[in-house]
């Protein structure tokens, strides 16, 4: 299948870089070529591919470079269908993949394959399902857009294993026989419409993660999101369904108990995250779990236990009474309103960032704990106008360091101080785990300097 080929790595990152390590084992011809600067690469990494044989091409993406000899194009996922090569690859026949439909490809049969999307809440089900699985002394792998390439892990799997993944949109947009035996959404909401153009293309594109399974197979679904229901109404998975919000068959909250079917597993107020929204992570991982045999001491001793996924909704510490929480991962307003959700009172909201043209107005219903707004970034200024407008006080700077000593200088004990940006972050950072980043060692300052 991928070997003798002539193939196209687009795109470097984690997942070009593996993609290239994974290939040259098979006698391919690779070039990769990624836009951006060589100097900007790790050049461990560059050296390491180029002892590999493979081309590199940094800088830019040549007219002339594609051309009807390649057999394959593999696209790294943020790369937009639009681009050149893209069109071009089209009219010429060449199939248009990424790294995570090809490691699928390449996957041994006698393995159990976990996929995991959703417009939010992923990477949390995602590592809550990971840590009950190997709470329970399974061999499984975390794989996928939480951070580590399917590819890399290839050769080491061995039979009976277990691969449970974050699949992120931008993969499925490529995926064509990808095929999860366990699928599980967490919801659907406007998102990346920017990248794929209108909310009803995302949302198809979403629901492929059930295209290619069969009755074999199961899919979860959050029976409280409608917009989930309307989409897999004819997929023909095993399907079954968490709720928040009833007592269904599957998993559910009763009485601030978590159960599944009619098995009590816990108190919520046992399961540390704050929000509704992650007894819903925590019933999807736990349906998962179960789904591959994972005992309920073994799910309990995880969600009483597990503090929070880096970036989402994370706390950070607590200084002279005020809690900080990073929600930096909160780039569109849905994420925001969720976090807004998990508080009651006194919260100190960070917001803004990249200029995207985000409805500010989507939070109006979610800003009754909110004492005080803090805008930042590029769209600052409309921040400060939304702020205004909703009776908020609002205070702008440019940069988050100015708006944390602000911060330091008038909170007060009880304050909770949310970076939670309904923003992307690219106006400053190169990806908004920087932005939370700072944000955490900012925090650390404080502590040390209170």
């Amino acid at each position: 299948m991928f070997e003798n080929k002539k193939i196209l790595i687009l795109g470097m990152a984690r997942s070009g870089y593996e993609a290239c390590k994974c290939l040259s084992k098979y006698n391919n011809t690779i070039i990769l070529n990624d836009g951006g600067s060589r100097d900007k690469q790790d050049k461990f990494k560059v050296a390491e591919l180029e002892k590999l044989g493979i081309t590199l091409i940094f800088d830019s993406h040549p007219d002339d470079l594609l051309d009807d000899s390649f057999d394959y194009i593999i696209k790294n996922p943020g790369i937009s269908n639009n681009h050149k090569y893209i069109i071009k690859a089209k009219e010429l026949g060449i199939p248009v993949i990424n790294e995570a439909e090809m490691a699928y490809r390449l996957l041994p049969n006698d393995i159990t394959l976990i996929g995991i999307t959703g417009t939010n809440g992923k990477t949390t089900t995602t590592t809550l399902t990971y840590e009950m699985i190997k709470r329970s002394g399974k061999r499984v792998h975390l794989a996928g857009n939480i951070g580590f390439p399917l590819c890399s892990f290839l050769e080491k799997l061995q039979s009976g294993d277990i691969i449970v993944m974050e699949v992120s949109c931008q993969q499925l947009a490529n995926m064509k026989d990808f095929r999860p035996h366990i699928a599980l959404m967490t919801n659907l909401s406007e998102a990346h419409i920017d990248f794929f153009g209108s909310y009803e293309k995302y949302k198809n594109v979403k629901l492929k993660l059930f295209a290619n399974q069969t009755e074999d197979d199961v899919a979860i679904l959050n029976i409280e999101n409608n917009d989930v229901m309307k989409g897999t109404a004819n997929i023909l998975s095993n399907v079954k369904y968490f709720s928040s919000k009833r007592e269904i068959n599957g998993a559910y909250l009763k009485n601030n108990e978590l159960y599944y079917y009619d098995e009590f597993i816990m108190n919520r107020d046992d399961f540390i995250l704050k929000g509704n929204h992650n007894v819903e992570n925590a019933l999807g991982a736990i349906m998962i779990a179960k789904e591959v045999g994972v005992n309920t001491l073994d799910i309990v001793n995880v969600l009483k236990t597990f503090t929070g996924v880096r970036h989402r909704l994370e706390f950070i510490d607590c200084v002279n009474g005020v809690s900080y929480y990073n929600d930096t991962e909160a780039t569109n307003t849905k994420c925001t309103q969720i976090a807004l959700s998990s508080f009651d009172k006194n919260v100190i909201l960070i917001l803004g960032g990249l200029e995207r043209g985000q409805n500010f107005h989507d939070l109006d219903n979610f800003l009754s704990p909110v004492k005080e707004i803090i805008g930042i970034g590029q769209c600052r200024e409309r921040v400060k106008s939304y702020g205004e407008e909703s009776g908020v006080k609002t205070t702008i700077y440019e940069y988050l360091s100015d708006a944390m000593n602000h911060i330091f200088n008038c909170a007060v004990n009880g304050d909770v101080v949310l970076l939670s940006p309904a923003s992307a972050s690219w106006d400053q950072y190169k990806q908004c785990e920087d932005r939370g980043d700072e944000f955490r060692d900012i925090v650390k300052e404080m502590k040390i300097s209170k």
